[in-house]
């Protein structure tokens, strides 16, 4: 995985749903399972969502952090 891809996924602003406006880094663990059982949508927010549910799953959230942009 590109650090830069990383970093991305980590400061997209989700576009829609309960928590449109908040950064992927910032969305509720229990959202991302939701996404994992259901399905991610398709394409590159698809992939940025799988990947914030890896990162939180493994508990990586200390390690990405220093990644957020300032808001």
């Amino acid at each position: 995985m590109n650090p830069n891809q990383v970093k991305e996924a980590v400061n997209q602003i989700m576009p829609f749903g309960k928590y449109a406006g908040r950064r992927l880094f910032h969305l509720p663990e229990p959202y991302l399972v939701w996404f994992h059982s259901q399905g991610f949508p398709p394409g590159k927010l698809g992939e940025q969502l799988a990947l914030m549910y890896e990162i939180k799953l493994n508990g990586l959230e200390q390690v990405v952090a220093p990644l957020l942009a300032a808001e």
